[in-house]
């Protein structure tokens, strides 16, 4: 059985559809990946999983619960790190997590063994007794993670988790929720804008827009599936005539002149040394020449701009 299930899915707020008959799967135990840009609907759509809104139309299923008619179920299963931490700044560290845990019935001998096991991983177990009020971002938004897991979900929703953090408390935070998922054995279902962040964590992804599903599979298949490989050339010579006679070659898939750099989008990154050769042919007096693969940004931005042109 699938964490989480979803057919034709829509919620409108008056005019605008915020998530359009969306259909996906996500298997129990996978790091879930949804990406979109600002107002593509993520947000509302962890609100329709956990029941907090109703759906216009379709069928929402979460750890076998139906969001409709079975929304408390839903949300005593799952944890939820959504636009606020959720986290009492005059308290420590270890009386947040008291605090939620005493919501949610734990016995105080589960507790205090529940806040030693999470935040110990993390780091913050020596600093517990600290007025949280006086920690970074970064080690807040640490122990937030901490209270979706204090009892024990089977399914947790992460809404932009890194968002606001530096690089370096960006990096660490995803270590940790990686080793967290490892760890607990949880479903984490994370939206985030920060695609390198997905690429290194998710094992699924899904690309949305205008509350549609554009992409859905691992990093690697929407990489396989919507792009290629690519090939940066630097040098002097290139001209109108050279460009045409690259598209004419069966292992380019595109071509375009980017500051300063001819970039090429290639079918076969191993037989690359062939376009090189075509160039020295054409005379093209070549600097540098560097291989890539593109990464999941290109795929993110190539999906929602073909959607936008198809809009056109």
């Amino acid at each position: 059985m699938n964490a989480i299930q979803t057919n034709q899915l829509t919620r409108s707020f008056g005019n605008l559809k915020a998530v359009d008959r969306l259909t996906l799967s996500v298997p129990r135990g996978t790091v879930f990946g949804f990406l979109g840009p600002n107002g593509s609907g993520k947000t509302t759509t962890i609100r329709l999983l956990l029941g907090l809104l109703d759906p216009d139309d379709g069928q929402a299923q979460v750890l076998g619960y139906d969001t409709r008619e079975q929304a408390d179920e839903v949300r005593a299963r799952c944890g939820a790190l959504l636009e606020h931490h959720g986290l009492y700044e005059r308290l420590s560290a270890a009386e947040n997590l008291d605090y939620y845990g005493r919501i949610w019935h734990m016995s105080k001998v589960e507790r205090g063994s529940r806040i030693r096991e999470l935040l110990e991983p993390l780091g913050l177990y020596e600093r517990r007794e600290e007025p949280i009020g006086r920690w970074s971002r970064g080690m807040k938004q640490k122990l937030a993670v901490a209270r979706t897991l204090m009892h024990h979900p089977e399914l947790v929703f992460l809404d932009e988790p890194t968002a606001g953090l530096d690089p370096v408390a960006s990096a660490v935070l995803r270590e940790d929720l990686a080793m967290l998922a490892e760890q607990e054995g949880v479903t984490i279902f994370l939206t985030t804008h920060n695609l390198a962040e997905a690429d290194k964590l998710c094992n699924q992804v899904a690309v949305i827009n205008h509350g549609q599903l554009l992409a859905l599979g691992s990093p690697a298949d929407l990489r396989s599936r919507t792009s290629a490989p690519r090939l940066y050339v630097s040098g002097q010579g290139f001209t109108s005539q050279m460009i045409e006679g690259l598209r004419a070659n069966a292992l380019v898939n595109s071509v375009r002149q980017s500051n300063g750099q001819v970039v090429i989008d290639l079918t076969d990154l191993s037989r690359s040394h062939e376009v090189v050769t075509q160039l020295v042919a054409a005379g093209i007096q070549i600097d540098e020449v560097r291989k890539e693969k593109v990464d999941l940004e290109d795929v993110f931005l190539r999906l929602v701009e073909e959607e936008r042109r198809g809009e056109e």
